[in-house]
């Protein structure tokens, strides 16, 4: 039997993984198929994959070092990893507005967020086309203010496939990274 393969990293979050922590928790909001919390539990995380639907990731529910919860994110309900911590949060093509200081208030303060979803432009180009699910110009920045430094920031367009999206790495006041930061391949 063939196996069906998986969808690849982001490789937004593959890029600034290893700002995590050594063997920190991470925690992956709107798992999906899981492919973001996969390369975390190869790079020797444990995780936390929380989704509405887990069938997706039903094959890592009983391995060492996963914790996955069912619930909907977006039922009014309290968050429901509220006062609960971690070394990485990783959110991508999603987005729900009420619950975003609660993704934020979840990164420990050595812990790292790392987030990529659609923006506003995309309504032009494919879905989602729904200003609910796309931010705003600078929206993620201003998420953060106050709780956590932008390390990296983009708003733009990428292709294959083609998409409009904002993508932020933002680190906790203990983050190593926040006062001594990796070295970065610049352009000229």
């Amino acid at each position: 039997m063939n196996k069906i393969p998986l969808p690849s990293i982001s490789p937004w979050v593959e890029r600034h993984l290893g700002a995590i922590r050594t063997g920190g928790t991470v925690l992956d909001v709107a798992t999906g198929g899981g492919r973001n919390l996969r390369a975390a539990l190869t790079a020797g995380h444990e995780v936390v994959g929380i989704d509405r639907e887990l069938a997706g990731v039903a094959d890592l529910a009983e391995r060492a070092g996963v914790r996955l919860i069912a619930a909907d994110l977006e039922d009014a309900s309290a968050f429901p990893l509220s006062g609960e911590v971690f070394a990485g949060v990783v959110v991508t093509n999603y987005l729900w507005r009420p619950i975003l200081p609660d993704i934020v208030r979840a990164v420990a303060d050595d812990g790292v967020l790392i987030y990529e979803t659609f923006a506003v432009g995309q309504e032009r180009i494919g879905r989602p086309r729904n200003p609910d699910f796309l931010l705003r110009p600078g929206e993620l920045v201003e998420v953060v203010a106050g709780r956590l430094t932008v390390l990296a920031f983009e708003h733009g367009r990428l292709r294959e496939p083609e998409r409009i999206v904002q993508r932020i790495v933002a680190v906790g006041t203990a983050h190593p990274w926040r006062d001594d930061p990796p070295q970065i391949a610049l352009g000229p």
